[in-house]
């Protein structure tokens, strides 16, 4: 007879009974029968009387169905346990100490979104969303790594990883949704296991970069279909969310006092193998590593669907062109481009303007670049047409928003003309924007700034658009636009996703519309979104909008205007 090293009795073919037992009347999977088991499935359990107590409270006796099942699967292993009941009798059974009610109903509930399975020879409690289990190897007071309330409370803290949360944002997400009443075994080609694996990748290595984590998430899931197919996109797929290379360096700086000013600069290289970078060049004082990144990986993606064979980059400065001078904006400029002009170049990398970055900007960044380089060429988006500009480049983007919206309509048998639009932004994708839907017959009635927003019942036309283009290169506020048109009004700290329209175009900044923003859109009477900015809804807005029918035309798309 052989006993274990604390001297109780083992009683393993009961001990798989039990097991079963429970597994039934809690919809558990069980892999096979007369497996090891290093999970104590519920001290009692080797007393006979255990076996027949319920759960919770006292519930409805079973069917007669049930009980047939059961007393079926007892006859499957009915000669294995006589065999070990004749084993048993020989020594004494200490009895383990009933858990207490608290215990049982905790265990219950647990029981509907969890499974036993077996990993690495050892029985443990899965998670049925994520198919993750637990921390293992930390001790527990209570009882060791394969005790019931170990396996509980690392389930419990594993519930709150941003990994389980990801997993139950996919789920939710997903046509063919997971029934976690009924566990189920996926097997490897499964969209969530295998995104989750990049998702798991990306968090280990970047958990502190939300931007670039959100905008590789929704790429993920909008690709769940096709990795799950083509099981070895997956390995594509974490090289592609690697950068090729990540240059972060210093931009000293000296203001019109004589006081000098340190920034940080960034330039994300992100990916060559269509050719060479091509990316904007953002001033912003939220600018940092997280934001280059994700720029860089959705501008990749941007020129993977244009007609030329271009990489994707981004970068900048945290540096804040508002309330500068023009020298102080010059000196700037030609210290990021002192350190950044040997990685570019025709056949490297040529930058393109971004937010803070206009006209002039680029002009100084062009010039300091050409008396570095020691020659004139035109690798610069942006500068006027004779210092290696292109023709039409400022409005690219913001008139291919329009035509972009204007074929959407016109498969639905629409035309933009006398439709009331919402346009975020001030910059010069909102002015374009708004001067290509007058220009349709549209109406557009807001724009908007970092303080506020500014609405307009009658409607913008050209000679508003001028008033507004002076107000904001004077750097003035746009509550200066009312001292004209005195039926505009202007609104502290809000947005304008609350004015009644037909069709929104976000053109601010990434995240701009929450999921509060996203309710009064719909409330608001929009049935059309189009995507000015990266990334502006968050993925809480981007699922309202879906559920409520909202179409939305996506920045990798509608944007593209800007890249051809």
């Amino acid at each position: 007879m052989l006993q274990s090293a604390n001297g109780v009795g083992m009683n393993p073919a009961m001990d798989d009974i039990n097991l079963i037992q429970q597994a039934q009347r809690h919809h558990l999977v069980v892999r096979e029968i007369g497996e090891e088991i290093d999970l104590e499935i519920g001290p009692g359990d080797d007393d006979p009387s255990f076996s027949n107590t319920t759960i919770i409270g006292d519930p409805p006796q079973e069917s007669s169905t049930e009980e047939h099942r059961e007393n079926k699967q007892m006859g499957m292993v009915s000669q294995l346990s006589n065999d070990a009941q004749d084993m048993s009798t020989t020594q004494p059974v200490k009895r383990k100490k009933k858990v207490v009610k608290r215990w049982r109903e905790e265990w219950a509930d647990t029981y509907k979104w969890a499974y036993v399975d077996v990993k690495d020879g050892t029985a443990r409690i899965f998670c049925s969303v994520c198919r993750e289990f637990g921390r293992k190897h930390r001790r527990n007071p209570y009882g060791n790594e394969g005790s019931r309330n170990m396996q509980m409370s690392a389930l419990e803290e594993h519930n709150n990883s941003l990994l389980h949360k990801e997993a139950l944002r996919l789920q939710a997400a997903s046509k063919d949704k997971i029934v976690i009443d009924k566990p189920i075994y996926v097997p490897s080609t499964d969209p969530f296991e295998l995104s989750g694996s990049i998702l798991e990748a990306t968090l280990k290595r970047d958990p502190h970069e939300a931007e670039f984590l959100q905008t590789v998430q929704e790429a993920v899931h909008a690709l769940e279909r096709v990795i799950a197919k083509n099981s070895h996109y997956v390995s594509i797929m974490e090289r592609l969310l690697e950068p090729e290379r990540m240059i972060v360096f210093r931009v000293p700086w000296v203001d019109d006092r004589g006081e000098t000013h340190v920034n940080r600069g960034f330039r994300i290289q992100f990916n060559q193998s269509m050719g060479p970078c091509r990316g904007g060049i953002r001033f912003h004082p939220s600018m940092n590593l997280s934001i280059a990144k994700f720029l860089g990986f959705q501008q990749a993606l941007k020129n993977a669907l244009s007609p030329y064979k271009l990489g994707g980059a981004s970068g900048g400065s945290d540096f804040d062109p508002k309330g500068k001078s023009d020298n102080e904006i010059m000196r700037f400029c030609q210290s990021f481009m002192s350190e950044m002009y040997r990685y570019l170049g025709p056949d490297k990398d040529f930058p393109s303007e971004e937010m803070g970055v206009g006209t002039r900007e680029m002009g100084y960044l062009f010039g300091q670049y050409r008396r570095l380089a020691g020659q004139f060429q035109g690798s610069f988006t942006g500068p006027r047409i004779f210092w290696s500009g292109s023709s039409l480049r400022p409005e690219a983007t913001g008139y291919g928003l329009v035509f972009f919206a204007q074929l959407v309509l016109t498969d639905m048998n629409k035309e933009l003309k006398g439709l009331r639009c919402v346009v975020s932004g001030s910059g010069k994708i909102a002015m374009h924007v708004l001067e290509k839907l007058i220009a349709y017959g549209a109406l557009p009635i807001s724009v908007s700034d970092t303080r506020g927003y500014l609405v307009d019942e009658d409607g913008f036309d050209y000679m508003k658009v001028s008033l507004l283009r002076d107000i904001k290169a004077q750097q003035r506020s746009l509550r200066d636009y009312s001292k004209t048109y005195a039926r505009s009004k202007y609104y502290d700290e809000a947005k304008p996703w609350n004015e009644r329209c037909d069709i929104a175009f976000a053109c601010a900044s990434q995240n701009e519309i929450d999921q509060s923003d996203a309710v009064n859109l719909v409330n608001s009477g929009c049935r059309i979104l189009v995507e000015g900015s990266n990334m502006p809804c968050t993925p809480e807005a981007f699922d309202v909008l879906r559920k409520a029918g909202v179409l939305i035309a996506p920045a990798m798309a509608a944007g593209a205007g800007g890249e051809l």
